[in-house]
C-alpha cells in the first residue's frame, strides 16, 4: 500500500463477537480495508484477571503493526476495559475501544441503565465509570454473564438452555425497572432474537457496535485517514481453528470467510515483558 489512507483498520476479539462490529464497518464505512483477528485459541478472555488480559492485547497490537494497520478497533469489551487505557500510550495508531461509545448512548435514552457483559468487565466497572462520569444522575446495575460466549461460540443461540440462562441473567435487571440495557460485550447481540422475546419494548437496547463505528469515523477524517477508493476484501485471522471460526461466522457475515492461522508474537524480552513479571509477582 502506497499511503496511511490505503492501510487496513485492524478489528479484534476473543471469537466470533467482533463480527457484530465487523458488519458495522461495512455498513457505515463501506470503503476501508479491513483485518479482523479472532484470538480463538484463547476464549472467553471474560473470566481471565486483568494482567492476563493486558499481555494477550499488547501481542494483538504487536501484530496488528506488524500488518501496517492505520487504526485498530478493540471489538471487545474485556480487552477495552482492562487494556485500553494502558496500550493506547504505547502504539502508535489509533486504539478504539466500546465501552465509552456505548456509554454515551445509553444515557442520550435512559437514566436506569442495565448492563450484560462478561465478569471481568463487570467487575471492572468500566460501563458504571463512564456512564456516571457523563451523567452522574445515571442509576447503573451490571450482570456479569460468563455461560454467554461459550454458548454463542458453540452455536447454541436456539438451544432451551440458553433461554433459561438468558433470563437468569437478565431477570434482576429488569427486577430494576430498567429503561435501557446495553449489550456489554460484542458477542452477545447474536442473542438478539432471544433478547426481542425476553425483554419487553419498553427498554431500549444499545448495542455499542454500532456507535463505535461512529467515533471510528470521526476520528479518520480528524486524523486525514479515511479512504476513498474501493476496499480490499476483508483479511481473517485465528490464533486457533480457522475451520471452526469459518463454519461459525458464516450466518451472520453471509458468506464463508477465508481464515488463515496465525502465531501471535510473545512478549519475552521488552520492557513490556518486564512490567507484566513484575505484576505477575
Amino acid at each position: 500500500m502506497n499511503n496511511v489512507q490505503d492501510s487496513p483498520i485492524g478489528v479484534f476479539d476473543s471469537g466470533v463477537g467482533g463480527l457484530t462490529v465487523l458488519r458495522e464497518l461495512y455498513q457505515q464505512l463501506p470503503r476501508e480495508s479491513i483485518i479482523y483477528f479472532a484470538d480463538t485459541a484463547r476464549l472467553p478472555y471474560g473470566n481471565r484477571p486483568g494482567t492476563e488480559i493486558l499481555k494477550f492485547v499488547r501481542e494483538i497490537l504487536i501484530w496488528m503493526a506488524q500488518q501496517n494497520v492505520k487504526m485498530v478497533i478493540m471489538a471487545c469489551n474485556t480487552s477495552s476495559a482492562l487494556a485500553l487505557e494502558t496500550v493506547r500510550s504505547e502504539f502508535s495508531f489509533p486504539i478504539l475501544g466500546v465501552i465509552l461509545p456505548g456509554a454515551r448512548a445509553a444515557v442520550k435514552i435512559g437514566q436506569r441503565i442495565g448492563v450484560i457483559s462478561t465478569p471481568a468487565t463487570a467487575k471492572s466497572g468500566a460501563y458504571r465509570q463512564a456512564i456516571q462520569e457523563i451523567n452522574p444522575n445515571a442509576q447503573v446495575w451490571q450482570v456479569g454473564c460468563p455461560e454467554f460466549v461459550p454458548l454463542i461460540e458453540q452455536n447454541r443461540i436456539y438451544d432451551p438452555y440458553t433461554k433459561q440462562v438468558t433470563l437468569r441473567y437478565v431477570s434482576p435487571l429488569l427486577d430494576r425497572n430498567i429503561d435501557t440495557l446495553i449489550y456489554g460485550c460484542t458477542h452477545y447481540r447474536h442473542l438478539a432474537p432471544i433478547f426481542h422475546e425476553i425483554i419487553p419494548p419498553t427498554v431500549n437496547l444499545v448495542d455499542p457496535a454500532s456507535f463505535v463505528i461512529q467515533s471510528a469515523e470521526k476520528e479518520l477524517k480528524l486524523m486525514g485517514l479515511y479512504r476513498n477508493r474501493s476496499a480490499h476484501p476483508t483479511r481473517f485471522y485465528v490464533s486457533g481453528c480457522p475451520n471452526t471460526f469459518s463454519k461459525i461466522s458464516q450466518q451472520w457475515l453471509g458468506y464463508c470467510p477465508v481464515v488463515e492461522p496465525v502465531s501471535l508474537p510473545k512478549i519475552v524480552r521488552s520492557s513490556w515483558a518486564r512490567e507484566e513479571t513484575e505484576v505477575l509477582e
